[in-house]
């Protein structure tokens, strides 16, 4: 009768085959759930940005009669989505150059190497990038080192007496090599 009271684990019994069969399928549905319930974030957070779309304004960067025909000039403006704590990095910039009375040409301050920022340098007529040693010409094609395309350009248009330069996200799949 003792054998009776006590629990089947402990009387030596085992679990039916059914019970088992139950219990493992049963833990591999909740291990299943409980892993699905991690990755859905996580997937989310890696493929998100490639779904987001990121506003494009076009930013005033100066007057007409502020450039000069010929001259390439560094200018700043804000980044068309500036989060509220971003405070000085929320400003971005890009080379602009009049190029006639009222038709201008921009490039973006981003090496096509790997995203470091170019530098005009006026006597050489040439943009460099001190980190590789990326060389460009003044047109924005490469000339020398191993940047694998031409700068981007950015569009730039004059209304109202205004240059306004359209800004958009910074490229960043334009600084991968192939």
């Amino acid at each position: 009768m003792a054998n009776e009271s006590r629990p089947a684990a402990e009387a030596g019994e085992q679990l039916s085959p059914e019970r088992r069969v139950f219990l493992a399928r049963l833990s591999m549905v909740l291990a299943a759930i409980g892993a699905l319930i991690v990755a859905i974030p996580v997937v989310g957070f890696i493929l998100g940005p490639l779904f987001e779309k990121f506003p494009r304004v076009w930013r005033r960067v100066g007057a007409l009669n502020d450039f000069k025909v010929g001259e390439t000039v560094k200018v700043d403006f804000l980044d068309p989505s500036p989060l509220a704590w971003a405070g000085v990095a929320a400003k971005t910039a890009a080379w602009l150059r009049r190029t006639g009375e009222g038709s201008f040409v921009a490039f973006t301050l981003h090496c096509t190497h790997l995203g470091c920022p170019v530098r005009w340098i006026a006597t050489a007529d040439l943009f460099l990038c001190p980190c590789h040693g990326g060389v460009f010409y003044a047109d924005g094609s490469v000339a020398a080192g191993p940047p694998p395309r031409p700068l981007p350009g950015v569009p730039v248009r004059v209304r109202d007496g205004q240059v306004e330069i359209l800004a958009s996200a910074v490229p960043l799949s334009r600084w991968r090599s192939r």
